[in-house]
């Protein structure tokens, strides 16, 4: 099985849990397969026919996906300055119809407090052409900054590997 995670990732912390997602599907999966992890800024604007799951990620700034004035804000308080974000991506990318696509987010762990970068995502790349895609999970970070709370990555590990089984048995 073939995946691609694309991720848009200023402090890091997106970039952590996209990796520890890629852990677990490697787990999870047959030997044989190819799994990648690239920024939004190197993210191919065609998915090859080759890939079986596409997952979307990104932080969630102002209760969507980040915008130029959020990432410019964050950019701001340290963090790396990025080209795009996936919300600029999803635009460009060309839409695969039937691909199995899945999105998360890593946000501050604020009780009650709304919004989802993933939720923005699956409903963009639905609209995008992407008649697969779904909302996946939220990670949590501590602050803007974050770190990534304790117990996430082994989470993202878990939720990685739960989707390889999926996909492999067609049930994405």
């Amino acid at each position: 099985m073939n995946v691609l995670i694309v991720h848009e990732s200023m402090f890091g912390n997106t970039r952590q849990i996209a990796s520890a997602i890629a852990e677990g599907v490697r787990a999870g999966t047959t030997p044989g397969g190819e799994v990648r992890v690239v920024h939004v800024d190197d993210a191919p604007t065609a998915i090859g026919d080759d890939v079986d799951l596409l997952l979307v990620g990104g932080p969630t700034h102002g209760l969507s996906m980040t915008r130029p004035q959020t990432r410019e804000d964050a950019t701001s308080k340290g963090a790396a300055p990025a080209r795009e974000g996936v919300r600029e991506w999803i635009a460009e990318v060309t839409p695969r119809r039937g691909l199995p696509v899945v999105t998360f987010d890593t946000r501050v762990h604020v009780k009650l407090l709304p919004g989802s970068a993933a939720n923005a995502a699956a409903k963009a790349l639905r609209h995008r052409g992407f008649d697969g895609a779904e909302r996946g999970e939220t990670f949590w970070v501590e602050g803007v900054a974050g770190p990534v709370l304790e117990g996430e990555l082994e989470r993202a590990r878990e939720w990685g590997a739960t989707l390889a089984t999926r996909v492999s048995h067609g049930v994405a």
